[in-house]
Order: structure tokens, then sequence, then C-alpha cells
């Protein structure tokens, strides 16, 4: 393939080809990355640069992650030539196009300590610590959780050496994500709040300082401080709308499920109406309508249905997917209490059919109600029945005889103290 005679032109070409002729465009591409008769002048290495960038583009438009990594690897004889901070920008860039596609994840995190590696051959330490900050997002994306603690660790220690805020909130946030997938609060809590102090002391750029917001939010609805949570959601959503990034309308979903968690369910649709979330109107939205209209119907059915399908935008986030889960199980204990409030003695097979729910569920259920004292009564597996009983009344006669006792001692000893003085 003839590349054209200037690389301006060779790249505007290819740009022009890119949505009719995408092989064409590629092979312009390539062209210009191997041509070297035009020297290492300035001009030379930002066509070089425009075309590494518009390549690594085109890749992803494609679905092509085993050719963007291909190019990451090959791209990086010539990142030597370039200035340190260009390299780690362009770097960051190149990686950045993986994440649209889909299932690249190890293929990321493979090519991500390749470039660690190279970092480290080439004595680049703040493109490195760029690097393994984004090794620990990928860690905790896949799963990987004691490794992204591994190097956490490291890097906490090696930046408050340095004293490099900047990149010392983020390793700090990731740290905190960690720990809440882990499941230790505590510990999610305490690197939220390192990071919060960190984030104190520079500027925050707004992106990361919703990306702190929402991890609040996300920690209060953990400890069931929905209305706290709530404010964090609403000014992670502002910040992310303002700088139009896609993450404002994760931050609309945890709002509309702090409300619904609070039961508050018909402050959902005075919500999605509004003028800043009319803009992410569709699915995701969608479902947490779906979600609060069989929350305000007290429906087992209706949220059964409202799960099964919207799946993807419900119980694909693990957030939201928990807290569900709990608001399912208040629902259904909610249900069954109305159902069984009439009888003394009932057929639990005639209780699943009336919450429309497996007999076998129904049971488990109420066994656990029964443990829980959520109410009084017993089942008679025999019969195949449940047998409820009224609230026992509670006698107060030893509370008030233990009052008494004390009270009295408090007499005593009262007494015995003004014998002493007189004494």
């Amino acid at each position: 393939m003839a590349v054209p005679t200037t690389s301006i032109n060779a790249i505007s070409e290819a740009e022009e080809l890119a949505k009719s002729n995408p092989e064409k465009a590629i092979a312009i591409y390539k062209g210009i990355l191997e041509d070297d008769a035009s020297g290492t002048g300035e001009e030379n290495i930002r066509n070089k640069e425009t075309a590494v960038l518009k390549l690594a583009e085109l890749y992803k438009t494609q679905q092509r992650p085993q050719d963007l990594a291909e190019l990451i690897r090959k791209s990086r004889t010539f990142l030597s030539s370039i200035s340190k901070a260009k390299t780690a920008k362009v770097v960051r860039t190149l990686l950045d196009q993986f994440v649209d596609i889909p299932n690249s994840l190890p293929l990321q995190v493979e090519v991500c300590k390749e470039s660690i590696e190279w970092a480290v051959q080439e004595k680049r330490v703040f493109l490195r610590q760029s690097l393994e900050t984004r090794l620990v997002a990928l860690y905790l994306d896949n799963k990987n959780y004691p490794e992204a603690l591994t190097l956490i660790s490291s890097l906490l220690r090696e930046l408050k050496r340095l004293d490099d805020k900047n990149v010392l909130m983020e390793v700090q946030l990731l740290e905190s994500r960690v720990y809440l997938n882990l499941r230790n609060l505590a510990k999610s809590r305490a690197a939220l709040t390192s990071a919060r102090t960190s984030a104190n002391s520079i500027y925050c750029p707004p992106p990361m300082q919703a990306a702190l917001d929402m991890q609040s939010g996300i920690l209060h609805a953990e400890e069931k401080d929905y209305k706290t949570a709530f404010s964090y959601f609403y000014e992670t959503l502002e910040n992310y709308s303002s700088q139009d990034d896609r993450r404002a309308v994760l931050a609309l979903k945890y709002m509309l499920l702090c409300k619904i968690m609070l039961n508050l369910a018909e402050d959902v649709h005075s919500i999605i109406n509004g003028k800043l979330a009319l803009r992410y109107a569709g699915r995701e939205v969608d479902a947490m309508k779906a979600v609060a209209s069989a929350h305000q119907n007290r429906s087992l059915v209706e949220f059964e249905q409202a799960l099964a399908s919207f799946k993807d935008e419900l119980s694909n986030d693990p957030i939201i997917r928990s807290h569900l889960a709990a608001l399912y199980d208040t629902l259904l204990e909610q249900n069954l209490l109305r159902v069984i409030e009439p009888f003394s003695r009932v057929e639990i097979q005639h209780v699943a059919e009336l919450v429309k729910l497996p007999t076998v569920q129904v049971e488990t259920k109420l066994s656990q109600m029964i443990l829980d004292k959520v109410f009084y009564g017993i089942l008679d597996q025999g019969a195949g029945s449940l047998l409820v009983f009224d609230d026992p009344e509670t006698d107060k006669t030893y509370e008030a005889a233990l009052d008494t006792i004390k009270n009295m001692g408090n007499v005593v000893e009262s007494l015995y103290e003004k014998a002493a003085q007189l004494s």
C-alpha cells in the first residue's frame, strides 16, 4: 500500500476512509508509523502520534483488542523518542481504548503489566506509578482482590514518601473500593477518609470529586443511612452531568434506589421527570421506575417481573442487587404478615397460592420469621399448616418489683450516709 506524499495528507485521507473502508485506513496509518523517511523532526513526531491515536481509536470501533494490544507493543520504540509527559499521556489514551471492548479484561491486565515493565526499563517513574494504579483498577474489575491489595500497599508506601497527593488520592479511593467488595466496611471507610484528606490539600478535579462522593454514598447506603447517601449521589450526578460523563446514569440509579429504600417510591417519578434526569431516560431509569412501582403497590409479582425484564440493569450491579435483595425480603415479610393476619391456623400451600410463590420458599421464610420473632407461631409440617398465636402479653410485675428493690436500696444507702454523719 503506497502512502501519500505527506503524512498530513495521509492522515486526512485515512480519516475520510475510516467509516467507508476501515481496512484501507488502517493500512495508511500503519504506513505513516513505519515511514522513517522524514526523519525525527517535530512534524514527523506529531504525525506519528496522531496516527497511533487514530489507529487505536479505529481498532476500538472495530472491536479488535488483539490488534490494539499489538499496536501498543509496537509503538514503544516511537514513544521512547518523545518527552516523558507526552509518552504518559499517549500510553494512558491507548489503554483507555480497551474500555469499550467487551471481554478484554485479561488482555488489558497483560498489556498493562508489559507496559509497567517497559516503564521500569525506561526509568519512567511517574508513568510506572500511573500504570500500576490502572492495574489496581483492572484487578478490582477482574475480582483479583489479593493482588490489588498487595500492589496498593507498595504504591501507598512509595507515594507517601514522594508526597504525590494526586495519585495517592486515586490509590486510596481504589483501596476503599477493594475493601468494600471484600465487605470490610471499616477499612473501606478509613481508606475513603484518607482519600478525602488527600483531596482537601490539593485541587481535586470534578471527576475525582464525583468518584469520592459516589463511594461515600455507597458506604452510607451500606450502613442503611439512605438519606445521607441520597445527598452524596445527587452531588455525584451533578458533577458527572457537568462533565458529560456516562457514569452519571449510575449515580441517578443509586439516587432512585435510596428513595425506594426510604419507602418514598412516589418521589422516584418526580425525580425521573426532573430536568437533570430527563437526559438520561432509557432502560436503566425504566428499571428503577419498575421497581419503585412494584414497591409502591407492595406486589411481589411486579417486583419479580421487574427483575426478570431488567436483568442486566438490576442484577449485574452488585450494589443494586444487594439492596434489592433486602428490599425483596422486607416486601415478602410484609405480604406474608398481611396474608396470615386473619388466621389462627392456615395451610402453607394456601399462603403460597395467595402470594404466588413456591410452597418451599414460603415455608422457609415463615420458619425464619418465627425464629426472628416477627410473629409468634409454629409450623406443623406433618399437617402442612401454620399455627399463629397472639403476641404474648408481657408481665410487668417483675420489672416493677426490681424497680422497687432498686429504690429501696437507694433509700437505705441514703439513710446509712446520714447516720454516719450524725455519729
